[in-house]
């Protein structure tokens, strides 16, 4: 099975997330158990503000990891739980992904990155350590193609970890009536 944007012709579709460890990482598929604690750092104030007022109730944490499980049969990419190897303990997320977002400029079936996690790791360098898995992953495995990322003005930390991993802003536009920094990453060669 092949012909999906951003798929290596002739090579099959992934259909669950490969295990991609780091020095300090695993990247590994989403498991049940993951929920409650994925609950916990979504819901946090330092995490949730990015994503509007209010916490992020178990509805959409669980509709979210669904669509990372799901990400991988339809896209053969998607997003990993990051767990820490020193504890094992479920600290993000971060992969690719598509979402079908109504905001210009369009994405399409280009890829998404986004990256989440706990507050209690917040400055320590796991969000970089963990994108530049996925990208070194992507670029292995995937047709050269662009990817996009959107991130609240105010996440600075974010908006830095971007540039440092070869995104670059093309928009300042508003996404469900927020504003929202759009950012490309070219198709590697």
């Amino acid at each position: 099975m092949s012909g999906h944007p951003g798929h290596a012709p002739g090579s099959p579709i992934v259909m669950q997330a490969p295990v991609i460890e780091t020095e300090r990482l695993r990247l590994r598929s989403w498991q049940k158990a993951d929920f409650r604690p994925y609950h916990e750092i979504m819901k946090h104030p330092d995490v949730h503000r990015h994503f509007g007022p209010e916490p992020i109730g178990a509805e959409e944490c669980w509709r979210r990891m669904l669509a990372a499980v799901g990400g991988w049969q339809f896209n053969g990419f998607g997003t990993w739980a990051v767990e820490r190897i020193s504890d094992g303990k479920l600290i993000g997320n971060a992969g690719l992904f598509t979402a079908w977002r109504a905001l210009e400029p369009e994405f399409g079936e280009q890829p998404e990155m986004g990256w989440i996690f706990s507050s209690e790791v917040h400055g320590q360098g796991f969000a970089g350590e963990a994108c530049r898995a996925v990208l070194q992953w992507a670029e292995a495995n995937l047709a050269p193609t662009p990817i996009w990322a959107i991130i609240a003005p105010e996440n600075i930390p974010s908006l830095k970890l971007a540039e440092r991993l070869g995104f670059t802003k093309t928009a300042d536009t508003e996404y469900h009536g927020d504003p929202t920094v759009v950012l490309q990453r070219p198709a590697w060669a």
